[in-house]
């Protein structure tokens, strides 16, 4: 009897689990999905490109005139005070060196001009004799005058003798001057580099120099050690870091879509959070741009000030690598829906709506979109459930089961 109880219950505990094991088995698969609800919020479409900071004025130091230039005063990141700080000095430059010919030509020059000066005081020494024999004539005849013996005219003779004497004098004086600064002008082409005068040496101490034309820092030296340059060669430049910009060549497509005013989000600079900037001048003009994929891009310039104060930036400096984020378009109550959601559907935009556990195919209408949402136009209302990131199980009335749940 006892043997025939067991029997029955140990048959019915095997009937019990082959009925739960064919229940599993016909029950319907539930594949599980990431949902998201809708809702309202802002959404922002931006143009997004990479951008470089500049300092809006930079000034550049020029020789203004040909010399050597001595070690560079100041160096890079150095400040700088308008009309006191000394930022370059410039030096005569060194006489250039004479091949064989030109000193020739010059050693003759020179024994030329010695001989003009010869010459010079030659016609000096024979003026001053006619100014004395024009003098002794005046007196003779004035004394002859004051005895009757010589008219009034002889007397006027003399004396337009004499001050025509005096006039050769002084003539001959000018081309003795005239010829001495020759033979000095041909006596200094023959000068040598490093030959020491002390007109040289006066000429040496005497310098240049060149101060800052504002109040900054440096921000480049092209050359900190000393030189030789001509005028109008680049020795520095420099600017103040709190009044930077930011410079940024969109293409052209994208350029159109954007306004002066618009507000921008700088991020990547280097910082735990992003800038504000604000669009202040889109170029008129474009220009050709090859891509790194050597395609021809019609690119347009955008600059942009900076809204964020600049003691909340003080690492950023001229030239620096940012991302911007330009604002195209914003809404401040919009129904969004994630992007990962969306899929094409006979050529219209579709979702897999959630209603009841089971995945729908529901066509909606997006307007604008960024790379994170889309606006709903109609299809969907707040608060209905999406499948984001749809795998190819998810299919029309397919039962789901939210992924978050399962964890």
């Amino acid at each position: 009897m006892a043997l025939s109880v067991r029997k029955v219950i140990f048959g019915a505990v095997v009937l019990a689990a082959a009925g739960a094991a064919a229940y599993e088995l016909s029950k319907p698969e539930h594949v599980p999905v990431d949902i998201a609800t809708l809702g309202r919020g802002v959404l922002e479409v931006t143009v997004d490109a990479d951008g470089q900071t500049r300092i809006r004025n930079v000034f550049e130091v020029s020789a203004p005139v040909s010399g050597q230039v001595l070690r560079s005063p100041v160096t890079i990141g150095s400040p700088v005070v308008a009309d006191e700080t000394v930022v370059a000095r410039i030096q005569p430059g060194e006489p250039a060196f004479l091949d064989e010919r030109a000193r020739r030509q010059a050693e003759a020059a020179v024994a030329q001009a010695k001989a003009a000066v010869a010459l010079a005081d030659a016609n000096v020494r024979a003026a001053e004799a006619d100014l004395n024999n024009a003098q002794r004539q005046l007196n003779r005849v004035f004394s002859l005058n004051e005895r009757g013996s010589a008219s009034e005219a002889q007397l006027e003779q003399a004396e337009v003798a004499l001050d025509i004497a005096a006039a050769q004098l002084d003539s001959a004086h000018a081309t003795q001057e005239m010829r001495r600064s020759e033979l000095a002008a041909a006596q200094a082409v023959l000068i040598e580099p490093g030959h020491d005068t002390p007109e040289a040496t006066e000429a040496t101490n005497c310098c240049i120099e060149l101060t800052a034309p504002i109040t900054g820092e440096v921000l480049s030296v092209v050359n900190e050690s000393a030189r030789m340059v001509s005028a109008g060669t680049p020795l520095l430049t420099m600017g103040r870091r709190d009044d930077l910009e930011i410079s940024v060549d969109l293409l052209s497509s994208d350029a159109v879509r954007i306004a002066a005013g618009a507000p921008a989000y700088v991020e990547r600079w280097g910082g735990d959070h992003a800038l504000a900037a604000e669009v202040r001048e889109i170029e008129p003009a474009a220009f050709t741009k090859i891509s790194a994929l050597g395609i021809e891009e019609q690119r347009v310039r955008v600059l942009l000030d900076f809204v964020t104060p600049a003691d909340e930036r003080p690492a950023l400096g001229h030239n620096f690598r940012v991302y911007l984020r330009i604002v195209e378009w914003r809404g401040e109550d919009v129904l969004r829906l994630p992007i990962s959601a969306l899929f094409r559907e006979d050529g219209d935009w579709a979702v897999f709506a959630v209603e009841d556990g089971t995945a729908h195919v529901r066509k909606v209408e997006v307007g604008r979109r960024n790379t994170e949402f889309a606006e709903v136009r109609g299809g969907l209302e707040p608060g209905d459930l999406v499948i984001t990131h749809p795998s190819d199980k998810v299919a029309e009335g397919v039962l789901v089961v939210d992924r978050s749940a399962l964890e």
